[in-house]
């Protein structure tokens, strides 16, 4: 007969949240700022091969931009909802492009709704057509659309690949309703995860619900319970990690995880705007917790990993950019999973997104009009 003692059956306990808000910036940044280009209201930059970039303006424009700061606007592009948060979105190259030349992007499609203007967050893909100087996007396909539609702001709409290209992973945001990220039936407060053709992998959490919702809801969801995810990408080791907004506090780095509920709007380490209290996530074990929250917020949008040879000390870093907080965030990884912010960077205004180019150079986004295009590299 096998005894089993109670020591043997306790949990592992996790790390408890660190709580990175109200960090100060350091006192004089690493990097020297180029500006590259500027832009009206610009939302995500990507890098294509050959290291010249695809910027998204939100009122719905996308562009070539290359080295030198040379910009081709891309014809073709849909409509949008252009109203607060809404708009152009993110933009993703192809894990194929040298061969497939395919662009994957996000936006708010609009309908009109009597009085209203309604949108859905909507993930398309096209052919990026290149000739004479002109650049088009061409055999445009909606992979996607978010269903029911809505008129309100928090989209989400960030796209990311798996690292072996197989996959697409897309954020959801709950469109400030925030009891949709609980509901499993709709998209909202969701990651979702697509083959790269927009159908169901067949390993998804509830792949066997295929075909039973007008999105493809549940058998897209990869995890649930977010409030406003605009950053999602996969670090070195092969992790998922996303941040999102809180509400007043309680901004959220959070590792996903296959089939977990992060919680969202039933717990939260921040409060709601009228001051009222949102019970905490260690009162609510059955909820994933963050691993890196922030009180006061920083805002966070855009996220990439840093594997480049210019910051030396920065290998292995995410950097997030900081909305409210003005600023460029660069987190450091544990090998047992522990996250922290390492240092907080000054850049004077607000930072919509940032990616890393193929030379260790870093190159951020400001929301702003005109937002530049800042290529960051050592001093």
């Amino acid at each position: 007969m096998i005894v089993t003692t109670a020591l043997a059956v306790q949990p592992i306990l996790a790390s408890q949240s660190i709580n990175a808000g109200g960090r100060a910036a350091v006192a004089e940044n690493p990097f020297k700022v180029q500006e590259i280009a500027a832009f009206n209201t610009p939302w995500a930059i990507a890098f294509m091969p050959d290291q010249r970039l695809l910027v998204t303006e939100k009122a719905g424009h996308m562009f070539v931009v290359d080295r030198t700061g040379l910009k081709t606007e891309i014809s073709n592009v849909p409509a949008v909802s252009f109203e607060g948060q809404n708009g152009m979105l993110d933009v993703a190259v192809s894990p194929d492009f040298a061969t497939d030349r395919l662009v994957y992007f996000t936006f708010s499609e609009p309908e009109r709704s009597g009085k209203d203007v309604v949108s859905s967050l909507t993930l398309a893909r096209a052919k990026l057509g290149e000739k004479g100087g002109k650049a088009s996007l061409d055999d445009l396909t909606v992979m996607w659309r978010q269903m029911p539609k809505s008129k309100w702001g928090q989209p989400g709409g960030i796209i990311t690949f798996s690292p072996d290209g197989k996959y697409l992973y897309l954020s959801s945001g709950d469109r400030m309703n925030p009891k949709t990220a609980q509901d499993p039936k709709l998209a909202l407060g969701k990651v979702l995860r697509f083959n790269r053709d927009g159908s169901v992998p067949q390993d998804n959490p509830r792949a066997d619900l295929a075909g039973q919702d007008a999105d493809n809801a549940r058998a897209l969801t990869w995890t649930t319970g977010h409030r406003n995810p605009y950053g999602l990408a996969f670090a070195p080791d092969g992790k998922l990690w996303l941040h999102e907004m809180g509400p007043k506090g309680g901004d959220e780095l959070n590792l996903i995880k296959s089939g977990l509920n992060y919680g969202w709007s039933v717990v939260s380490n921040g409060a709601q705007y009228s001051g009222e209290p949102i019970p905490h996530h260690d009162t609510r074990p059955e909820f994933e917790p963050p691993v890196v929250y922030w009180t006061p917020v920083i805002a966070p949008a855009g996220l990439a990993f840093y594997e480049g040879a210019l910051f030396k000390n920065w290998k292995g870093s995410a950097l997030i950019g900081g909305l409210a907080s003005m600023a460029l965030i660069r987190v450091e990884f544990k090998e047992n999973g522990d996250a922290n912010e390492a240092e907080r960077y000054d850049m004077e205004n607000r930072i919509r997104d940032v990616a890393v180019a193929k030379d260790g150079s870093v190159y951020v986004i400001e929301d702003d009009i005109p937002g530049r295009l800042l290529r960051l590299t050592p001093k």
